[in-house]
């Protein structure tokens, strides 16, 4: 039983620590590159596995629901404070979508479905230049049909078959089309990988009233996939929020994934972006304390007098001991500061 707990804790922490780095290249060298990234407004795949029948009205509706949340997502890049500067692009989606565009294939790695996106090298490079920017960060949504099992609302009852689904993908793009970036991304991490919407659904209540095993799979109203992708977060007090928890969820996940902690201030990054004082320099390993310090060094001068220096120093007696009588009072000594270095 000890080898099984000790087994699991050390997978655990394998995972854990492959999990450090999300991005294709070292973090150091991302953090020395891209100083300023811009965040394109996100895209919608009009052209890719999107089943609904409505989808000539789908399509608007998330484009204006993406253009609604896309300050949350900049919002949450920013506050990681890994960039000197977050800039959101104001360029109509659609258009740059299709300029910049190339393929997409839809992958399975892990046993995680989705879609992955290639760009036009030049154009990326030439809109990176324009905006002046060290790099962009490009957002999709597409449409993906997979096998996903769904529960009733009571949970006894599931359905397995296939679905149809609106899904996110993100990458940060370099000048020279480089993916510095990407998510989903699989280095050394399980990815949950949670859709956007759902845009299907399997009818428990029809197949239970009419005493029928056959449960039948519907589409959303837009009515109902509005309000699924604008309900309201909650916070800790259970309060509701002006973010959206469904977009909240999945820029979570981007910008937990895309943060990464480079040591660019020395000694300022050790110690929580204070500049070190003369005290925590003697604290530090091997080093040794000053001593006879100069009254001009910014150290505060030690009475013999002060009772908790007598107390925590006993100083010997010399047997030839100076005549104390011609010694004035302590009261009466001036201490001049240097005026110049002792040293």
């Amino acid at each position: 039983m000890k080898r099984l707990v000790f087994g699991l804790l050390f997978v655990a922490l394998t995972l854990v620590g492959c999990a450090q780095n999300h991005f294709n290249v070292p973090a150091e060298n991302y953090a020395e590159k891209v100083k300023v990234l811009g965040v394109a407004p996100i895209f919608m795949d009009a052209d890719s596995d999107i089943m609904y029948p409505q989808k000539e009205l789908l399509i608007p509706l998330i484009s204006e629901l993406n253009r609604k949340y896309e300050p949350l997502l900049v919002r949450k890049i920013k506050d990681t404070g890994n960039y000197y500067a977050v800039t959101p692009l104001a360029d109509e989606s659609q258009m740059l979508f299709s300029s910049l565009f190339a393929r997409r294939e839809r992958r399975d790695d892990a046993g995680i479905e989705y879609n992955k996106y290639f760009w036009k090298n030049d154009e990326i490079g030439a809109y990176i230049k324009k905006n002046r920017l060290d790099a962009v960060m490009v957002v999709v949504v597409s449409g993906l049909t997979k096998t996903s099992k769904l529960y009733s609302s009571n949970l006894l009852t599931s359905l397995e078959t296939n679905f149809n689904f609106l899904t996110m993908t993100a990458q940060i793009l370099g000048p020279d089309g480089t993916v510095f970036w990407e998510y989903p991304n699989f280095r050394g991490r399980l990815l949950p990988y949670y859709p956007l919407v759902n845009l299907q659904y399997p009818d428990f209540s029809e197949s239970e009233a009419n005493q029928s095993r056959k449960v039948e799979v519907r589409f959303k109203s837009l009515d109902g996939i509005r309000r699924t992708l604008e309900q309201k977060k909650n916070d800790w007090l259970f309060r509701e929020t002006p973010d959206s928890e469904v977009y909240g969820r999945l820029f979570d996940e981007i910008t937990s994934l895309s943060t990464f902690s480079a040591d660019k201030k020395g000694k300022e990054a050790a110690t929580g972006g204070k500049p070190l004082t003369p005290q925590d320099e003697t604290q530090k390993p091997g080093a040794t304390p000053q001593k006879n310090a100069p009254t001009g060094s910014g150290l505060s001068p030690v009475s013999a007098s002060d009772p908790a220096v007598k107390s925590a120093v006993q100083m010997p007696v010399l047997k030839n001991a100076v005549d104390t009588s011609v010694i004035p009072p302590a009261s009466s000594i001036d201490i001049v500061p240097a005026t110049a270095s002792t040293l």
